[in-house]
């Protein structure tokens, strides 16, 4: 399945989710997502922007990797579904969207959770999506830098 169409489906996910592990395991479907693509386009991608794209699927490994299980179980990875990304650009300037909203989402439920465990699982989610969030910001830097001729 192509990227962006991934990102639509998990999203559409996320805005449907009403539990709290729900929530918690679309954040980590949204991580497996951001592992994928950069894997894609560390593979696919333009050579400047590899190491780049390599960044992006580590963190979202590492993001990811904490919690898959959750995300099993509601249903398996839509990560793994991922046969292409058409538009480069596209597909992670709406993933960086997606992972606002995981954001949001995932700060809705740590203050009004009352597990220490469950407060403390959003809060690495939290900082997960942000950390993310970032590397597509420098993903996406090197990828208007190559389109405009390498010109800074």
């Amino acid at each position: 399945m192509e990227a962006v169409r991934l990102i639509v489906a998990t999203r559409h996910a996320l805005a449907q989710a009403r539990e709290v592990r729900d929530i918690v395991a679309e954040a980590w479907q949204a991580q497996a997502l951001a592992e994928a693509i950069g894997s894609h386009v560390a593979l696919h991608g333009p050579f400047e922007a590899r190491a780049a794209a390599l960044g992006l699927s580590e963190a979202g490994a590492r993001a990811s990797g904490a919690l898959r299980q959750t995300a099993l179980r509601s249903g398996g990875l839509r990560a793994a579904q991922l046969a292409e990304v058409r538009d480069p650009w596209a597909a992670l300037t709406d993933l960086g969207e997606l992972l606002g909203e995981v954001g949001i989402a995932l700060v809705g439920v740590a203050g009004a959770c009352e597990e220490d465990a469950v407060y403390w699982q959003c809060i690495e989610a939290i900082d997960a999506a942000d950390e993310t969030s970032d590397r597509i910001g420098g993903l996406l830097r090197r990828l208007a830098l190559r389109t405009r001729g390498g010109a800074a």
